[in-house]
């Protein structure tokens, strides 16, 4: 059963899009976006819709755990859709290479189409990954700005500096 359409309309009528929805095991993973980010209220209450929508129709068979989140500061990237909203931002994936060692990446995504993202990697430059290539990828988020360089040895700072006598 299709279950990309009934839940895209549940969340639709939320105010939420669906970013992602993976069955996998006993989980449904659901992850939800809207601009501007996503509230806790709003992930419990898509939670709440979605899971009487699934009680209601029981499209999957076995036992399953409903998990609905946002995608978080650094999100998973499965499909050209996710990629092509990174495109100028900082992305970390781990490449398949038929006869090659897997190689991890991280970069400026340059370019993305059905097919492939290109990323402008420190150490080895421009590369084009085929996505069927891909075995994981993700956002990268930088925590605030560089850490600024620690006063040397013996030198007092201004804050919180005891009087010499």
């Amino acid at each position: 059963m299709d279950l990309e359409t009934p839940v895209t309309t549940i969340l639709s009528n939320l105010g939420l899009d669906l970013y992602d929805l993976e069955l996998h095991g006993g989980n449904l993973e659901i992850v939800v976006t809207k601009s501007g980010g996503v509230s806790l209220d709003e992930v419990t209450k898509a939670n709440r819709e979605i899971g009487e929508w699934l009680d209601a129709n029981d499209p999957i068979p076995n036992r399953y755990t409903l998990d609905v989140s946002s995608p978080g500061l650094e999100r998973k990237l499965r499909t050209p859709k996710h990629f092509s909203t990174t495109l100028g931002e900082v992305v970390t994936l781990r490449e398949l290479r038929e006869g090659a060692p897997t190689r991890r990446l991280e970069g400026v995504v340059t370019k993305v189409d059905s097919d492939s993202v290109t990323l402008n990697d420190d150490t080895v430059g421009e590369v084009q990954i085929p996505l069927t290539n891909v075995e994981r990828a993700r956002t990268v988020f930088k925590w605030g700005a560089e850490a600024k360089p620690s006063p040397s040895k013996g030198t007092k700072t201004a804050v919180g500096s005891a009087k010499e006598k």
